[in-house]
């Protein structure tokens, strides 16, 4: 179990990491690519149409768009909170996933040594769409009074793969 907040907060961490790996690498290589207007250019397209898709994604209930709302407002309140979830920073520790970083580092490490050192870059496309997620989520919650979890749950099999709420004066240890 991890908050939803936490696990956009680890996207944004992993991407970076991903490319905080693989830039020595591609820059070692091939030099440092020159800056180019049209590439900066690019560079901040790609950015606004992953906020663009982040903000599709949790704004539209239809799942052909994202559907996450949907997903949020079908939430199932956790039967036994004191006993399942984890404290603050065990959430956000299981929330970073190292099989993402290695999806990310290895085409950008790829196309970054054999097409053009600036495709490094397009892990960066994850980064608005999940600052856009993890805020609107954190005032969803807020709005709602309650805190977004999703995981699998033993003891509750319908909440597997299920967004699941708790009430957030819930103490939870750390």
């Amino acid at each position: 179990m991890v908050r939803y907040v936490h696990h956009q907060l680890a996207a944004i961490v992993e991407a970076g990491v991903a490319m905080a790996v693989t830039a020595p690498v591609v820059f070692g290589v091939r030099g440092l690519p020159e800056a180019e207007s049209r590439k900066a250019l690019l560079l901040v397209c790609i950015l606004g149409v992953g906020a663009l898709f982040g903000l599709l994604a949790v704004s539209a209930r239809s799942y052909w768009l994202g559907g996450e709302k949907r997903d949020f407002e079908t939430a199932v309140p956790l039967t036994d909170p004191e006993a399942i979830l984890p404290a603050s920073r065990e959430s956000m520790r299981r929330s970073f996933a190292p099989p993402f970083v290695i999806l990310v580092a290895l085409p950008s490490l790829g196309f970054g040594l054999f097409w053009d050192p600036w495709a490094i870059t397009w892990g960066l496309f994850f980064v608005p769409e999940r600052i856009v997620k993890g805020v609107y989520v954190f005032f969803w919650e807020r709005r709602h009074g309650v805190l977004l979890w999703y995981g699998n749950v033993e003891e509750q099999p319908l909440g597997k793969g299920q967004f699941l709420y708790s009430s957030p004066r819930i103490a939870t240890p750390g």
